[in-house]
């Protein structure tokens, strides 16, 4: 097992990984970090806890919408399942619309 150092909402949190998994499990924890300062510039969070629940549920959001169009998602427990490069295409153009989909709310939300 590997230990790395992520940074989440400018916390550090050292974690364990399965060897020769730490540089996708950093690339994780920038996306989710972007995902969460989105969320924040849109102030749609109260505060940090809100922030990060919120930021899950949009995630988690994303992974069903993914499971939903047929996209290939690697199932719990399977960690370093490799993709084609059609299957990392359909992911990233899932993920763009998505992130589209939620500048839409959160500017919804700001208008209220």
């Amino acid at each position: 097992m590997a230990e790395i150092s992520i940074t989440i909402n400018g916390r550090n949190y050292g974690i364990a990984c399965d060897d020769g998994q730490e540089k996708r499990v950093h690339e994780l924890a920038r996306y989710v970090d972007f995902r969460l300062k989105e969320i924040a510039r849109a102030g749609a969070a109260s505060n940090e806890s809100h922030l990060l629940v919120l930021t899950s549920i949009i995630l988690a959001d994303e992974i069903a919408d993914m499971k939903a169009s047929g996209a290939v998602v690697p199932q719990q427990g399977k960690v370093g399942v490799r993709m084609t490069d059609e299957e990392e295409e359909a992911i990233v153009s899932a993920i763009d619309l998505l992130a589209a989909r939620i500048d839409q709310i959160a500017g919804n939300l700001q208008k209220l």
